[in-house]
This record gives C-alpha cells, sequence and structure tokens, in this order.
C-alpha cells in the first residue's frame, strides 16, 4: 500500500505516469467512468476548502465510486479530543482510500502510518500540497508542452505557500529550471527550502520585491494569495495583502505565450481585468485538477 503525503514520494516517472493517465481520461473520458464502481473514498477535511474537496469528490464519482466524509473538524470526532491516528483508523475500515488535509504540519504523514487504506495528503498547514502540485504540473504540461529549460516566477506568499514550496519540489527536477522568487521580506521562502531543494540541486534562483522588472523574463508566474489564515497578528496581514496585484497593465512587458497560473482562491492578487487573457491559465488550472486526482486514485487503489 502506498500513500502520497510529499510530492517527493514519486519518482519522475511516477509522475510522467500520472500524467499520461490524465491526458488519456481528458481525451476518452467514457473508458474511465466505472473503474472504481464500488470503491469509496474519505474526504478528510479538518481545515476549510472549496476546489481541493470538490475536486477529490468530482474525481472519485467520475471513476464510478462513492465518496463518504467530512467538511470541517468540528463535524468530526476531533472536536471531542480524538486523534488523527485514532480517526484514520476508525475511517480505513469504511473506505478504500482517504485524502485529508489538516492545518497541522506532519498530520497527513501520521495519518498514513496509521490508516490501513492509502492516505493522500490535500494539504497540510504551510507545509506541502502535493495534489496541487500534479495539478500544476500537468497544467504546464497542457500550456507549455515541457518541463525543462523554463524560468518560473513565484510571486507573494512564498512563507506559507504549501503550493510554492512542493512545486519548488517538484520541478527541481528538471534540466534548466530557473525560480525567480518575488515576495515582500517578511514573506521570503524559507531558507531550508533554498538549501536543501534549490542550492543541494543546483537550481539557479534569484529573489527580488520587483515583479516588474521579472515579468519579461518568465515563462511562468506562479501567483499566491498572502493568507490570512497564516498570521497571528492581523496589523501584519492588512500590511501585506496587497503587496503584488497583476494587472492587464503589468502584463504589457510580459511574454505572448506567458502561462499565468494560481492555487486559488485569490483575493485581489489577480485583478478579474486580467481573466480574458488567453495567457490566464487558472481557471483550465481548476479543471486539470479534476483530471490527475482521478489519475492519482487509479494507481494508488492500483486499477488498471
Amino acid at each position: 500500500m502506498k500513500s502520497l503525503i510529499d510530492i517527493r514520494d514519486l519518482t519522475t516517472g511516477e509522475i510522467d505516469e500520472l500524467l499520461t493517465t490524465a491526458l488519456d481520461i481528458i481525451a476518452h473520458p467514457d473508458r474511465y467512468a466505472r473503474k472504481c464502481c464500488g470503491k469509496k473514498l474519505a474526504t478528510l477535511f479538518f481545515e476549510p476548502s472549496t476546489r481541493t474537496r470538490l475536486s477529490f469528490e468530482a474525481a472519485m464519482y467520475e471513476l464510478g465510486g462513492s465518496v463518504l466524509g467530512f467538511s470541517e473538524a468540528q463535524s468530526s470526532s476531533a472536536a471531542k479530543g480524538e486523534s488523527v491516528a485514532d480517526t484514520v483508523r476508525v475511517v480505513s475500515y469504511f473506505a478504500d482510500i482517504i485524502a485529508m488535509r489538516h492545518p497541522k504540519e506532519g498530520a497527513p504523514l501520521v495519518a498514513s502510518m496509521r490508516a490501513t487504506v492509502p492516505v493522500i495528503n490535500a494539504g497540510d498547514g504551510g507545509h506541502n500540497h502535493p495534489t496541487q502540485t500534479l495539478t500544476d504540473l500537468l497544467t504546464i504540461w497542457r500550456e507549455k508542452g515541457r518541463f525543462e529549460n523554463l524560468t518560473i516566477g513565484l510571486c507573494g506568499d512564498l512563507k506559507f505557500g504549501r503550493t510554492v514550496h512542493s512545486l519548488i519540489a517538484a520541478m527541481s527536477r528538471y534540466a534548466g529550471v530557473k525560480f525567480v522568487l518575488i515576495s515582500p521580506d517578511e514573506l521570503r521562502l524559507p531558507g531550508y527550502i533554498q538549501t536543501d531543494i534549490m542550492e543541494r540541486n543546483g537550481i539557479p534562483y534569484e529573489e527580488t520585491t520587483d515583479l516588474a522588472a521579472t515579468m519579461p523574463a518568465l515563462d511562468v508566474l506562479y501567483m499566491t494569495r498572502v493568507q490570512r489564515e497564516r498570521f497571528f497578528n492581523e496589523a501584519d496581514y492588512v500590511r501585506l495583502k496587497d503587496s503584488y496585484v497583476l494587472t492587464p497593465a503589468k502584463l504589457e512587458t510580459a511574454r505572448e505565450d506567458l502561462c499565468i497560473m494560481h492555487p486559488l482562491p485569490r483575493v485581489n492578487e489577480i485583478s478579474v481585468a486580467v481573466d480574458d487573457d488567453p495567457r490566464a491559465a487558472y481557471f483550465r488550472q481548476v479543471l486539470n485538477g479534476k483530471y490527475i486526482r482521478m489519475a492519482l486514485i487509479l494507481k494508488l487503489l492500483e486499477v488498471d
């Protein structure tokens, strides 16, 4: 039994396999409509979510399976003090696979050690979000046609942005990738990611506070929101929340084939005026999330 807790749990070969399956699902959805008939997915979401939870549920339903679970901690026995370990051991009797989101880093790892069915990390605090990264990889592949030789701008909250952390880990395995880290000083990328991932693998990167100056060089621009729920101080959140707002004017110097991504939800860091720009891929990104999660469920359940 294999779980997915960190994107680095997957080899590049396994990622390629998942992307191939997802592309085949897109091309031939009818072939997959009953692949998980009789299988049950448990969605254990101890933290609010819209896209990720509904994407998992839509994925399982489109594979012919069924879904059970909860969408907030207060509607589970966690409100009574039950441990994550006990929760997943119980749920393992009712479901064939678990998708779990939790505000505490490491909780899905603990769950995977106690569950008797595969566990998928659907986001743990500011740490990892591997299925969003698979979504991002499928989006980059469909928009750019390659992973190699890309300059990727990561903009906004790089300190708490788990989607950013996972994407760096995944893309650092491909040749010719360069990162441009765009953030206010208070929300810089954690030093351990620079040291353990980029520097250890010889990945070039630069840090800047100036989005406009870096725009012409970017193949991919990955915007993120400043996350109110990660701040202990409301004043700090208010001061930093509008640090970067992407507008049509700021895209005037961007490449014609720039791919603009965002894990969503957005607040105001991308103007709605950008939505009609053909380079805006963030809503296409949402749909890709369903397809790649379908592929992942099939893989972890070992469905042919």
